[in-house]
């Protein structure tokens, strides 16, 4: 869908307001149809400023203004946040965790319409991993805009059920977050076994960077890419043992659902 025509709001202008803004600028969208509003007024004006986007003062006036709004504030701000806000016509695109549409139909009107959405950070640089659903007022150009916003930023997958979202922000939602954890780890252990940090570091982050294109690209699976590098009696299916030892696989699982159950606690 063409979003040329569409005024863009980003309520919030945080880690991931910042990162959709400069993700959409990045794509390719014009900077004087994004407006950007947070509690910090001076964040707002300087970021946008920054962009070639317009800032405003108020929810309310970014509300009366845009013809969507992404609501990128902290979950537990979202209803300080929209509690001036009467004007509800335009649609409204969530991206706070564990905030559930019912909860958001609570401080807008039953009549608004409403997707929730769970993005992550390397929407940054075009490669972010979204998830949406739909609310029930929603028409079928929302989802267009909404598929449209977060494909500009990288992949998008819609959910066929709300209840789905927990654990999408406990995968892909925080799982950014794992993997700078795992970069870290890896360089730390170059550096132990010898190597330069910068090289270390370099190595590490290539590694990363290429193995996950390799999974996205390539038509085999993870554990079939995984199988194709590890030589009976070689180095890799040693490292491997040693990580199966460690509880690696155990600990990304516990890692995956302490986030869902969070994102779950967060909605109450």
């Amino acid at each position: 869908m063409n979003l040329e025509d569409e005024q863009i709001g980003i309520l919030g202008v945080g880690s991931m307001g910042r990162a959709l803004a400069l993700g959409l600028c990045n794509a390719g969208f014009a900077p004087n149809k994004l407006m950007l509003c947070d509690k910090a007024q001076e964040l707002a004006s300087n970021t946008a400023t920054e962009l070639g986007a317009r800032s405003v003062a108020s929810s309310a006036l970014l509300a009366e203004k845009s013809d969507t709004v992404i609501i990128a504030v902290k979950p537990g701000d979202v209803e300080a946040a929209l509690k001036n806000v009467s004007i509800t016509d335009p649609l409204w695109i969530s991206i706070a965790a564990g905030l559930t549409i019912s909860k958001l139909h609570s401080y807008l009107s039953k009549e608004a319409r409403i997707i929730r959405a769970m993005p992550n950070t390397p929407a940054l640089i075009g490669e972010g991993a979204t998830s949406f659903v739909v609310g029930k007022k929603t028409k079928e150009s929302d989802k267009a805009i909404a598929s449209t916003i977060f494909s500009s930023v990288g992949k998008v997958w819609e959910a066929p059920s709300e209840t789905l979202l927990d654990a999408v922000t406990g995968l892909s939602g925080s799982g950014p977050a794992y993997i700078f954890v795992l970069i870290e780890a890896l360089a730390d252990a170059g550096v132990r076994e010898g190597l330069p940090r910068e090289a270390a570091q370099l190595l590490a982050t290539q590694t990363v960077v290429g193995a996950g294109i390799l999974a996205r690209e390539s038509d085999k699976s993870p554990a079939d890419l995984k199988d194709q590098v590890s030589s009976p009696g070689g180095t890799t299916i040693a490292g491997l043992g040693a990580l199966e030892a460690a509880g690696l696989r155990s600990a990304i699982y516990r890692a995956v659902r302490a986030a869902t159950l969070r994102s779950k606690e967060l909605a109450n």
